[in-house]
């Protein structure tokens, strides 16, 4: 396929959606786990427990991949001409990085809490030490959209 480089395109599908996929290798096996996010300046921000397997794996191995997808239109029917349904799908590599400074943690999860509640305060200390955030700095992002089967690829690097 042709690669067209448009980070706006990608940018907006990341903006839209609410639940994302981030794939991780722990301890030499796939793990993918669905989250909510938030995307600013090229990075993608979630929160999650203080400990578990996400951290964990992070820890372990902090290079990530992470996607989102929607499927805009239904799958047409298999009348002897390939399967085909309207979507939209970005994935993104980069490199996790857990936020232990608590300005910083807290920064990202206003920033992660606004998104789906806009008039959110700034959430209180005690709340901010409760949870740990996550940033993925993005190193490249490929995207795909198919519309009428016919497909546009995108690729950006950052």
């Amino acid at each position: 396929p042709v690669f067209i480089d448009s980070r706006d395109e990608m940018e907006q599908i990341l903006r839209e959606e609410e639940v994302g996929y981030l794939g991780l290798a722990d301890e030499g096996q796939p793990y993918v786990v669905p989250l909510n996010y938030a995307y600013a300046a090229g990075k993608l921000l979630f929160h999650c427990a203080l400990t578990g397997q996400k951290l964990d794996a992070i820890r372990r191995n902090p290079h990530v991949c992470f996607t989102v997808g929607r499927q805009t239109g239904v799958v047409r029917d298999h009348t002897g001409a390939p399967c085909h349904v309207d979507s939209d799908s970005v994935i993104c590599y980069g490199r996790a990085r857990l936020l232990d400074d608590l300005t910083e943690r807290a920064a990202a999860l206003n920033t992660f809490n606004r998104r789906y509640r806009p008039e959110a305060p700034d959430l209180p200390r005690e709340r901010v030490e409760q949870c740990m955030a996550v940033e993925i700095t993005i190193a490249e992002m490929t995207g795909r959209r198919e519309r009428d089967r016919q497909r546009t690829y995108w690729r950006t690097t950052f």
